[in-house]
């Protein structure tokens, strides 16, 4: 079975057996690596498209470099996307940088995670996250 995943670094739809998923593919169209263990700095075009595209979960950390929370976040963030490589895919969107996301995603506070999948957000949470609670957070919406 294979899943779909757009490319984070250029919007590419790309189709991924799911059994290679631990198996570092790459974009098609660039070359980019699809699944990473690190949170991944996207656009909010990019996203917008691999929140339509994505089979597997999304999980996007809105923040600002300003915001001392999302400062103290980041680092358990990337702990969560290392340990859910493969079944889940990390992305951070800055918030400041990219304004017109505040109305688009209904933002009232930050850091905020949102995950997607599907074309339809399938859960958020607000506020500085331990990784062990992101993890189970997401693992339950990954293996559903």
């Amino acid at each position: 079975m294979a899943v779909r995943l757009a490319c984070l670094a250029c919007g590419q739809g790309n189709r991924v057996p799911q059994a290679r998923l631990d198996a570092g593919p790459k974009c098609g169209t660039c070359g980019a690596p699809l699944m990473r263990d690190t949170p991944v700095e996207v656009s909010l075009d990019i996203l917008k498209k691999a929140e339509r595209i994505d089979d597997i979960p999304l999980v996007v950390d809105f923040w600002a470099s300003w915001c001392g929370p999302c400062r103290m976040m980041a680092p358990e963030f990337a702990k969560a996307a290392q340990a859910l490589k493969g079944r889940a895919r990390f992305a951070k969107l800055d918030t400041e940088a990219f304004p017109g996301a505040g109305a688009r995603y209904g933002i009232r506070g930050i850091p905020l995670i949102v995950a997607f999948r599907g074309g339809r957000e399938i859960g958020r949470r607000t506020g500085v996250t331990p990784a062990g609670e992101i993890v189970g957070w997401v693992g339950v919406g990954a293996q559903t």
